[in-house]
């Protein structure tokens, strides 16, 4: 008989979970242990796959570095094909994942997680349940059932804040460590909170229920609200409730500026609230705020770490120093000289403050480019080191933003208001974090970009040329897609464009493609070379992936960086030719 067994067994049914000297107290610890070693499974599992994944990529690019056919690695396993098809990158249904649904332009009802998602959401959702009600004889009197349900979910809504708070944070450790990006985390935070405020109310719940039992449904209510120990404790289930609420998908859209700002100070009441609950029931033991106090920790780490974070990289030297230029299409050019460089790697973001703009919000960005600069006075940056793409100390940092609502259209219109177009303002760069998927081992990269998306995949390709001139890389072709409403769009990168073009060796392993989704006329549409080429409409992505495979070197990566649209057609034609080659699909997104 398993342990798990074993203590179920001994808890009998005598008593509603109490025999043999288990207490309701002693079989909740329990099921505890058991969630975490669910957890710590899984985590084990995750780390292990990506142990793997980085073995397989290292031992790829080494073997690749002086092999320009890589016939080998372009050939799919059909094992791990299948998998990918069916279960890594699948949505729950059919193709939409990333695409929003809409109700109107002001009503956004969220989007579908992936396949491998749901059944993590789903499986972790029925354990909780499981463990809610096992062991729970329902045979015995209403009072000690209710009373046994009331303390089993109380505890289990107080352990799953602990992972509830870590996913939240920025500096969540588990990203690297598991290689599971921000965005899925944040994803699982949405549900893990749902299963924090469930188990809450239905702790209360219990409580009215088993009381009411005795002295009637008023009395119990009333007491929820004038007894000392359950005051704090049904303060923080109405917050709980009203996050519940206020952190749905329509309500995250529409009042994005003030739903963080409100969010945070519901969770602080809840916390706070949970805390004095915890502590009057259990004044002489840490029965149930040893498992409070984790949550607690990891919540005020992260802010400390940002804080530190802001603090280190803007503060001194100068401070930083930031150009805001207004560019056409109603977007804008962010360049920030750093106070201290930091380390720069394609596929970074970082978060914003603008106090001017917005004092209290932050909101996360692409990084575009980096180079090394010394500073910039009355609008003018001057480069030191122009064509040294691969140096590590990195001093100015840029974003393209487009306008939308909010932080960002207030940002555009006040640099469109300035003289020539250009802004001088204050703003404190968080950061970076992501860039954990290298493409340095992939004989094929091609990259879909559209709108402002291409910020996320010009550092790519600037990081995958520089390692073919210098044979650092296993890259030999790579293919970027951008897809754009109008060709004046294409001033949002022109400078950094032109610095890759004039890149040495360029021409062998660089191909743009650039299509025009809404042409004014057809003169605008004109290709300037070969390698870089201008269409009219939108890309049929079935057909450039093919051609794509037919002439397929190595291992091919296909990442997608743009409209949640864009993202899903993108993933649904990777899906569909796993058996035809050895392709591996990456995409950028932030659900919020």
């Amino acid at each position: 008989m398993s342990s798990a067994t074993a203590v179920f067994a001994r808890a009998g049914d005598s008593g509603a979970g109490q025999a043999d000297g288990w207490t309701p107290a002693q079989l909740n610890a329990a099921l505890v242990r058991y969630l975490m070693y669910i957890c710590a499974i899984v985590s084990a599992l995750t780390i292990t796959w990506r142990a793997i994944s980085v073995l397989v990529r290292y031992v790829r690019t080494v073997t690749c570095l002086t092999n320009d056919t890589q016939r080998y690695f372009a050939k799919p396993s059909s094992n791990y094909s299948w998998l990918k098809k069916n279960l890594l990158y699948a949505p729950m249904i059919r193709k939409r994942h990333n695409r929003e649904f809409q109700l109107s332009s002001a009503i956004n009802v969220g989007t579908l997680p992936t396949r491998l998602q749901f059944l993590f959401l789903v499986a972790y959702l029925a354990t909780n349940v499981v463990f809610c009600v096992i062991n729970v004889s329902f045979a015995a009197s209403f009072d000690d059932t209710a009373r046994l349900i009331r303390s089993r979910t109380g505890t289990l809504s107080v352990v799953n804040m602990i992972p509830l708070f870590i996913m939240a944070g920025r500096n969540n450790p588990l990203c690297k460590l598991l290689g599971v990006s921000f965005d899925t985390f944040n994803l699982m935070h949405r549900w893990f909170g749902r299963i924090v405020v469930l188990e809450g109310v239905a702790h209360v719940v219990a409580y009215w229920l088993g009381s009411a039992y005795k002295t009637g449904f008023l009395a119990a209510f009333t007491k929820s609200y004038t007894s000392p120990p359950f005051l704090p404790g049904f303060i923080a289930v109405i917050a709980f409730v009203v996050i519940f609420f206020q952190a749905s998908s329509i309500a995250r859209h529409a009042f994005y500026e003030s739903f963080k700002i409100l969010h945070i100070l519901l969770a602080v009441t809840a916390v706070v609230g949970l805390y004095y609950h915890l502590l009057m029931i259990a004044p002489n033991t840490l029965t149930y705020l040893k498992w409070l106090y984790p949550a607690i920790v990891a919540w005020a780490l992260d802010r400390f770490i940002r804080m530190a974070r802001v603090m280190y990289h803007n503060l001194g030297h100068g401070g930083t120093k930031t150009l805001v230029e207004a560019l056409p299409g109603n977007a804008v050019r962010v360049t920030v000289t750093m106070a201290r460089p930091w380390t720069f790697r394609p596929g970074q973001h970082a978060y914003l403050y603008l106090p001017s703009i917005s004092f209290w919000q932050s909101h996360p960005f692409s990084l575009a480019w980096s180079e090394e600069s010394e500073s910039f006075e009355n609008g003018d940056k001057v480069a030191m080191n122009r064509n040294d793409i691969l140096g590590k100390g990195k001093t100015t940092m840029s974003f393209i933003i487009r306008a939308r609502t909010g932080m960002t259209n207030a940002l555009y219109q006040r640099a469109a208001e300035a003289r020539d177009g250009r802004l001088t303002t204050t703003c404190l760069v968080e950061g970076p974090y992501g860039g954990e998927h290298p493409l340095h081992s992939y004989g094929t990269a091609v990259l879909f970009a559209g709108g402002v998306g291409i910020t996320h995949q010009v550092p790519h390709v600037r990081d995958l040329v520089a390692g073919f001139a210098n044979g650092t890389v296993a890259t030999r072709k790579v293919v970027l897609v951008w897809v754009i409403q109008s060709p004046e769009h294409l001033e949002w990168i022109r400078p950094w464009m032109t610095q890759i073009l004039a890149m040495d060796r360029r021409r062998e392993i660089l191909r743009i493609m650039l299509f025009v989704s809404r042409p004014r006329s057809t003169k605008e549409i004109h290709s300037p070379s070969s390698t870089v080429q201008m269409f009219p409409g939108r890309p049929n992505i079935e057909t450039l992936l093919s051609m794509e495979m037919e002439n397929q070197i190595g291992a091919m990566a296909v990442t997608v960086c743009g409209p949640g649209a864009l993202s899903d057609e993108v993933r649904q034609a990777v899906r569909r030719r796993q058996y035809s080659g050895s392709v591996d699909f990456i995409e950028e997104a932030f659900s919020w």
